[in-house]
């Protein structure tokens, strides 16, 4: 279905966005964690930046277990990170800066502190309380034994069982992730008409848009069948849990409320999906967006990257949909350590997956891929995704204490996967040692003494040190996206590939603007060109490897 005429410009089509992971970002208050204030004092630094729109993480209420991920409350700010007046003052003040503001909503499960399933719990099985969620009886002669065999995401049965208020055991709920974070029962009209006031709770607040967490999840299979345990169906078999068409109902009837205001406000979807079941969230009644984990998914590779890209148009070709391109979030190894080492940027992770080489890690190297990545998604049509701290060009932790690791995942697979929590150490504002190397106000904060510890050599990435280099990341960021705004043609439109042999990526914007990736020996600029920008410096006409250039080429 082709976009209508008015889609045709709305802000979102090819907007870079940038991923503010709010724990991590910056201290205002000294208390070692990441706020609304510190956002706040950083928006010139983003509007320098040249971004379009920023996606904060959960900052509702939430004992965070899964750091907001586990929601107690959709309409109230965490008082960690400030309070309901301040989120607004910071939306005002992103705006009158022509920074759109995206929030995350987290719809698939709450926390289990939120009131709703406090409720369950002290009410009676098969009560309305509990059919906010999704409670079942458990197999067995007593009722011992999980409902089904699913697993959770972060390890383990994704089912608990209760004590029932007679002290006796009782029914079991379904938690897809955290045992913190019950699953709602979506099949519930209450649960429907209760995001649809959240929607709109944060709209009237001028929010421009919605990330959904675990947008595929909220709707599970009739009867919640068994997992078939057969390897070769688990390959092609879509899990009961997951990409169910249900979710496209609520979505529709989300549409309708997004479209009732001002300003073409969107929701992008966290979407873990095959990539021909992923238009199915952008046609032109659902969502405006969705994120492509397909691209984040691909290894370092000329051809993986290419096969990633022309799969993308061609699904989205005659949707009227925009792509969206993204190599970097919360959830998977920074790209400067996984570009380096070979890695793949989704799927379940384990230390050895993920890790187990990192005496082969080569920094300089990973910075220069992630550089030439970057730019090569930047000239790719539709949108694209910062997540903080790339644009520095920092590379994951991998080396916290088990002592110190937060995330979720590290105890419920039973300490073989440590987890997210490399990518999502607190960011460098600051090259000086001393102090959280710019991160808190609080100067007496050690580098270990944040939520999560910052290792020593961090403040050789400090955003300051980098300022005056036009050689550094940020500045390479900043270029990059200063002429993704000036050159018509790049964002939003098409591509036409341009063949310049078996070691390059090349592709054509807007007649004469030229995107080319080295990803082999060092290879002279194309006679006559006009470089515009490039990733890593080149060597007088030569460009090196891993090394990504805009160009703009002769006209015909």
């Amino acid at each position: 279905m082709p976009m209508s005429k008015s889609q045709e410009s709305v802000w979102w089509r090819d907007a870079v966005t940038y991923q503010i992971y709010i724990r991590s970002f910056a201290d205002a208050n000294g208390d070692g964690k990441g706020d609304v204030e510190g956002i706040r004092s950083k928006l010139p630094y983003l509007k320098k930046l040249g971004i379009d729109a920023i996606w904060i993480t959960p900052w509702y209420p939430s004992p965070q277990n899964d750091h907001g991920y586990d929601v107690a409350d959709y309409m109230n700010i965490e008082p960690d990170y400030g309070t309901l007046e301040q989120a607004e003052q910071l939306i005002r003040e992103a705006h009158e800066l022509g920074i759109r503001f995206i929030v995350d909503i987290v719809p698939n499960h709450s926390s289990d502190q939120h009131r709703w399933f406090q409720d369950a719990l002290n009410s009676e099985p098969g009560s309305p309380e509990r059919n906010r969620y999704i409670f079942r009886e458990g197999k067995g002669e007593h009722g011992e034994l999980p409902p089904n065999n699913w697993q959770a995401v972060f390890g383990g049965p994704a089912w608990h069982r209760i004590t029932e208020s007679n002290g006796e055991a009782g029914q079991w709920y379904l938690h897809l992730f955290a045992v913190e974070q019950p699953d709602f029962n979506w099949e519930n009209p209450e649960v429907r008409a209760h995001f649809e006031e959240v929607l709109k709770f944060w709209l009237d607040r001028g929010v421009d848009g919605f990330r959904i967490d675990v947008a595929h999840g909220m709707i599970k299979e009739q009867g919640l069948p068994d997992i078939t345990t057969d390897p070769e169906l688990l390959k092609v078999q879509k899990m009961p849990y997951w990409d169910q068409d249900g979710v496209h109902e609520i979505y529709r009837a989300w549409r309708k409320i997004l479209d009732s205001y001002p300003g073409d406000r969107m929701a992008v979807a966290e979407a873990w999906v095959s990539p021909t079941s992923l238009p199915l969230y952008l046609r032109n009644d659902e969502l405006a967006n969705s994120f492509n984990f397909d691209f984040l998914d691909s290894k370092w590779d000329r051809k993986v990257l290419k096969k990633s890209i022309v799969r993308t148009i061609k699904n989205l070709s005659g949707l009227g949909a925009p792509a969206s391109w993204v190599f970097n979030n919360h959830d998977v190894t920074r790209s400067v350590t996984r570009f380096d080492l070979g890695l793949k940027g989704g799927g379940v992770s384990t230390i050895k997956q993920r890790f187990g080489n990192t005496k082969k890690f080569n920094a300089e190297r990973g910075v220069r891929r992630a550089r030439a990545g970057a730019m090569l998604m930047f000239a790719l049509p539709g949108g694209a995704y910062v997540y903080q701290g790339e644009e520095l060009g920092l590379p994951e932790v991998t080396n916290i204490p088990q002592d110190r690791l937060t995330d979720p995942r590290w105890k419920m697979s039973e300490y073989t996967d440590p987890g997210r929590d490399g990518c999502r150490v607190p960011l460098p504002w600051a090259a000086a040692e001393a102090g959280s190397h710019g991160f808190s106000t609080n100067a007496e904060l050690s580098d270990q003494d944040s939520w999560l510890p910052q290792p020593a050599w961090w403040g050789k990435y400090g955003a300051d040190s980098q300022e005056s280099d036009e050689n550094s990341t940020l500045n390479i960021y900043r270029k990059a996206l200063a002429i993704r705004k000036t050159e018509s043609g790049l964002g939003d439109g098409k591509l036409k590939w341009v063949d310049m042999g078996k070691e390059v990526l090349a592709f054509s914007r807007a007649g004469d603007f030229l995107c080319l990736v080295n990803f082999g020996d060092p290879i002279k600029v194309p006679k006559g060109a006009e470089v515009l920008h490039s990733s890593s410096p080149l060597d007088g006409k030569k460009i090196p490897t891993d090394t990504t250039v805009w160009l703009r080429t002769k006209s015909k």
